[in-house]
């Protein structure tokens, strides 16, 4: 199965009404950014064929929202994420913790953007 009908059918199945990505990272090593641009593309591509509206928040946006500080650390994010989201433990891995960060910019990205007018 490809990134891309496993969203499809992800979406088919929950419904959701947006789906939330943190734009990349470009770090020295060009192959993981390049499979990871090609992953991001299968995701976008699935959601707007599915008729899903589609955000992207940068990383520093991502920790603001949810620390409350831009360059916050990844342990610091999961501590949060656990805090927002009333958790019995901080999520499982680093990637789990982002996800759900990213998901909580999203959620309280109209509430700042109608406080800030």
């Amino acid at each position: 199965m490809t990134i891309f009908d496993g969203v499809r059918e992800l979406l088919a199945e929950h419904a959701p009404d947006a789906v939330a990505l943190e734009e990349s990272f470009v770090g020295a090593d060009a192959r993981i950014a390049l499979s990871v641009g090609q992953a991001r593309g299968a995701v976008l591509v699935a959601a707007a064929s599915a008729g899903v509206e589609c955000a992207e928040y940068a990383p520093a946006r991502v920790k603001q929202a949810v620390c409350g500080y831009g360059r916050a650390d990844k342990g610091q994010i999961e501590r949060m994420v656990k805090l927002v989201l009333r958790l019995d433990a901080t999520p499982g891995t680093n990637h789990e913790a982002d996800a759900l960060a990213v998901a909580i910019c999203h959620a309280l990205a109209p509430p700042l953007l109608e406080v800030a007018g």
